[in-house]
């Protein structure tokens, strides 16, 4: 099976959390709510400065990715 490279998820328990998930390396979870994120790669001998550029684009893409979304849900 082949994944989108992201996910929305939601929790009941959590209304107000929007969560973005980033199914490629380096995967993680990013709430957009306070954009908290939890890595679930092991990022152990990786350029950190290259790594740190690379998933503030993720970011940026992911809240790109949700907009998209919701535009498709409005329309």
């Amino acid at each position: 099976m082949e994944l989108p490279r992201f996910l929305l998820g939601d929790n009941t328990n959590n209304p107000e959390d929007i969560f973005v998930i980033h199914t490629e390396f380096p995967r993680f979870i990013i709430n957009l709510k306070d954009d908290d994120i939890e890595l679930w790669d092991d990022l152990e001998g990786t350029d950190e400065e290259e790594l740190s550029l690379q998933v503030a684009q993720y970011i940026e893409e992911a809240s790109a990715f949700y907009d998209e979304e919701m535009d498709k849900y409005t329309d």
